[in-house]
């Protein structure tokens, strides 16, 4: 970090290029594996139902930043595999909402315990700070993208 607390331009393009490697290796690549039963769409999107009331086509779309369309065609394809129900808005509204189902709660814990075995092999040899540094400081880069796009995600409840 330079004097004035900005990044230097070596520290953000070596970070620039950590990323796109961190992007290559993480979701993607962990969710071809075999095993997995989830896609990465109905793997994100049931991270996001899985904190939230349930939540309308709309609010999905916003939430993901996607045309609506594309919500909808991945929604329509995890409600044919029984991931997600569809339920009336729980404060009265018109438009039904989408909620995690009891098999995509299942599913994504599964891959999840997967991934997290898959990660915990690569971190193996760390010491627990170090994964609790990285840990920290993805969030707070996520948490610095969430505000500047003012588009927060739940999280996940604190775990010792």
């Amino acid at each position: 970090m330079s004097e004035s607390g900005l990044a230097t331009d070596a520290a953000l393009t070596r970070l620039v290029f950590e990323l796109t490697l961190l992007a290559r290796h993480f979701p993607a690549s962990m969710l071809r594996r075999p095993g997995f039963q989830l896609d990465r769409s109905a793997f994100l999107i049931l991270t996001r139902l899985e904190f939230d009331a349930p939540l309308s086509l709309k609010e999905l779309s916003e939430a993901f930043q996607l045309d609506i369309s594309t919500i909808n065609r991945q929604v329509a394809a995890m409600l044919k595999q029984g991931l997600v129900d569809r339920v009336p808005d729980p404060d009265g509204g018109i438009a039904r909402k989408i909620q995690a189902s009891a098999a995509g709660k299942a599913a994504l814990a599964a891959d999840r315990l997967q991934c997290r075995e898959g990660i915990g092999t690569v971190v193996a040899e760390w010491p627990d700070t170090d994964v609790e540094q990285l840990s920290r400081l993805i969030a707070q880069f996520n948490q610095s993208v969430e505000h500047i796009e003012d588009n927060p995600w739940p999280r996940l409840p604190e775990v010792r």
